[in-house]
């Protein structure tokens, strides 16, 4: 189960970085920046904290609600993407770091360093140490997890009702063969990543 040791081992205030949505046919790529103060959040809740892909969806949302609900002191969070124009533009790597960039430029007056989940640091104002298997090691990193994760399926979600056809409010934008039947009979849409939809063009 994820931890703090991390954190109290750099010191200071420490905010963790994750990303979703690396893979899928459509839709941004999402980042998350957490910073949260593990003396004063409730332990129950960062009990339940750990890698998104471990939580089934009820239990993130509501995990991710009440993390959102948390004053200041005991969490900062920011959300950031990099749109379907951008990942086609520099590619999926590079929209994932500028999505991580975007994340902690929104808290980065509050914090002193990051850690992020993967073998790879995006270019900040601060130091930065990468993590591989992160969300299931650190409670920051765990806690951006899942707050990326419903962010970007809410997003789809609703984006859905605009492209009902595609199934995203199930997939969100990952090529199940519902998507990409979508895809052979009406085509590509303004959300759909031209760059990993090569062969419907």
């Amino acid at each position: 189960m994820p931890d703090y040791l991390t954190e109290r081992s750099i010191g200071g205030r420490v905010a963790g970085v994750d990303e979703v949505g690396r893979g899928p046919l459509a839709g941004p790529v999402a980042a998350c920046a957490v910073w949260l103060n593990p003396n004063k959040v409730d332990c129950a809740l960062l009990s339940q904290l750990n890698d998104s892909k471990l939580v089934p969806k009820k239990r993130r949302e509501a995990l991710s609600q009440k993390l959102t609900n948390l004053p200041k002191e005991q969490l900062r969070y920011s959300i950031g993407l990099a749109c379907v124009a951008e990942i086609d533009q520099m590619n999926i790597l590079q929209a994932t770091m500028l999505a991580m960039q975007r994340a902690y430029s929104g808290i980065s007056s509050v914090v002193d360093s990051i850690i992020v989940d993967g073998n790879k640091t995006p270019g900040v104002s601060c130091s930065a140490l990468a993590i591989v298997g992160g969300d299931r090691k650190s409670l920051s990193i765990a806690a951006a997890s899942i707050m990326a994760k419903v962010y970007r399926d809410s997003l789809m979600e609703l984006l859905s009702k605009q492209f009902p056809e595609y199934g995203w409010d199930h997939n969100v934008g990952y090529g199940t063969k519902k998507h990409l039947a979508a895809i052979a009979k009406f085509g590509l849409t303004e959300h759909h990543r031209r760059s990993f939809c090569k062969k419907f063009l």
